[in-house]
């Protein structure tokens, strides 16, 4: 009988057996981006315990949480990018997710500010770098026509480790303050706070052990080669700095605006719906995980369907139609009720969602392999840079000038209206310039 199949069609099944026989890795891999997410966010849940204990001021705190996770983004994002563009990824992520496996371990036995501050730099560069590793990993893992649920994965592994880095501390904690766990003196972990860290760390390691059956795959669309002279891939990048420049500011505007929201959010709740944090801790995590998941899936499945389209840039459709949804949304701090509040802020936050994973398959499918991962690298390290240590500032400007401090709602409103308008015009220019596939 003949094979009536097109090769259109052939390719495509090639390409889904493909991604099914991927699972497995890309399990892998996204296990270990949720250990590093639970473990990058498992300082703030118990952070009043630590602040307690070692006589902490909130400045010092501030330190801890926000500078620790800066200088890793602004110091090493790109020479990390660079390591993965030439060498061997899985080895370097399984270095990566024991770098920061070991700081969680450093967390719990910090007596100093100095050693906690240390810790939290190990745990920000090893989840960080391991991100980056794990994007350049999942797109040689399967078809460019699948990237974009192949991205999707890592996204969820992503999301569900920023939920665990609420719920499964704060069990953890509960456990050992209750104690129903004993704690554990003998490493020095003798307070509920401490114990949970080193809890943490032990399932961290033993959930490290699937990265090393993980085989290293071959590289797809290598263009100069992956040992290329410097000068020779800052060549390639500069080629294309027509559609980067507008992809990255779209999708910085995009984390200015999140950024924002997900620093000023509880204050907002609190001086203008008058709610406690313990009134809304519990929907606003439900929140934010179920937005981001939402996201994840749709960013996901745009990118694959906009692949399929005739247009130039059909990729980056799902992240223009976002970017302009969220231009509504970013104005949740002056909605009229919490429960209108909450509607808004879940849309921008998976619009949020929807953008960078779109931004993430962008960068696998128009850019050669042996500059994914500084380019990966470098838009972790500017993003992370101007969504944290800008955005909030140009919040508090802005409602210096409406008034003060008791106009934050729409200070932040008037940040995230600006910042989500200035993605849209970004992300149109990138899908204009985008460059030409075969």
């Amino acid at each position: 009988m003949l094979d009536r199949t097109t090769p259109l069609q052939q390719n495509e099944a090639l390409s889904s057996a493909r991604f099914a026989g991927s699972a497995v890795p890309l399990a892998a891999l996204a296990l270990a981006m949720m250990l590093g997410f639970t473990m990058m966010g498992s300082f703030g849940t118990v952070q009043e315990s630590a602040k307690a204990e070692l006589h902490l001021s909130d400045y010092t705190l501030s330190l801890v949480q926000g500078v620790s996770a800066a200088l890793p983004l602004a110091l090493f994002s790109i020479p990390i990018g660079i390591l993965v563009d030439r060498f061997n990824r899985v080895r370097i992520m399984i270095a990566l997710v024991a770098l920061f496996v070991a700081g969680t371990a450093l967390t719990g036995a910090a007596r100093s500010v100095t050693v906690l501050f240390a810790a939290r730099m190990l745990v920000g560069i090893g989840t960080t770098g391991a991100l980056t590793a794990a994007l350049s990993l999942c797109a040689d893992l399967c078809a460019p026509a699948q990237r974009g649920r192949a991205l999707l994965v890592i996204n969820l592994g992503k999301s569900l480790g920023q939920a665990l880095s609420f719920g499964l501390t704060g069990a953890l904690f509960g456990l050992f303050v209750a104690g129903r766990v004993p704690a554990l003196p003998a490493v020095g972990a003798d307070t509920p706070w401490r114990a949970a860290h080193i809890a943490l760390a032990l399932l961290g390691a033993t959930l490290l052990l699937p990265l090393f059956l993980l085989r290293e795959p071959a590289r797809q669309e290598v263009s100069a080669g992956t040992r290329a002279p410097f000068r020779v891939v800052a060549g390639e990048l500069w080629a294309r700095h027509t559609f980067l420049a507008p992809l990255f500011m779209g999708q910085i505007s995009v984390v200015m605006a999140d950024a924002a929201a997900g620093i000023w959010a509880a204050p907002v709740l609190s001086r203008s719906f008058g709610l406690r944090p313990d009134q809304f801790a519990g929907w606003m995590g439900t929140l934010i995980f179920g937005a981001g998941l939402l996201g994840a899936v749709v960013g996901g499945l745009s990118a694959d369907w906009g692949q399929k389209s005739a247009r130039r840039g059909g990729l980056l459709l799902g992240a223009v139609a976002a970017a302009a949804l969220g231009i509504p949304a970013a104005l949740f701090p002056i909605m009229p009720s919490a429960p209108l509040f909450a509607a808004a802020l879940g849309t921008l936050i998976a619009c949020g969602a929807v953008t960078g994973v779109v931004t993430s398959v962008a960068l696998t499918v128009f850019i050669p392999n042996e500059l994914r991962g500084l380019c990966i690298g470098a838009f972790i390290a500017i993003a992370g840079l101007i969504g944290f240590g800008v955005a909030p500032m140009l919040v508090a400007v802005a409602s210096g000038l409406f008034g003060g401090e008791a106009h934050l709602a729409e200070g932040l409103a008037l940040v995230g209206v600006v910042t989500s308008a200035a993605s849209v015009a970004a992300f149109a220019l990138a899908m204009r310039r985008a460059p030409m596939r075969d």
